[in-house]
């Protein structure tokens, strides 16, 4: 099960070089979710390989902590049986990445 996520964070480097399906706007929080490997398995508005991040916006509103907790730990069982691997962030990104993924709400 986790074999599609490894893939799609594997590939994930080639579609942010190429701009990836979301290109890089104004905030810190949405450069990166362009230039991580979130693109991998993540869109604004659809589900891919784990949900669209308006959906997570939506289901944690207020919840910073949850998500950031999510972003640099990895989480399993949230959104169905592919489990979201840890990601390679500091504390000040993830926290720019869930403040962004929050204002789309």
């Amino acid at each position: 099960m986790g074999d599609e996520c490894a893939n799609a964070v594997a590939a994930a480097p080639a579609a942010a070089a190429a701009g990836g399906e979301e290109a890089a706007g104004g905030s810190q929080g949405e450069a990166l979710f362009s230039a991580k490997t979130c693109v991998a398995c993540h869109s604004v508005d659809n589900k891919v390989v784990g949900p669209a991040m308006k959906e997570v916006a939506a289901k944690y509103a207020g919840d910073a902590d949850h998500i950031i907790a999510s972003i640099k730990n990895g989480s399993q069982g949230n959104w169905g049986p592919i489990p979201m691997p840890p990601n390679a962030v500091n504390d000040e990104e993830a926290a720019a990445l869930a403040e962004w993924i929050l204002s789309l709400n």
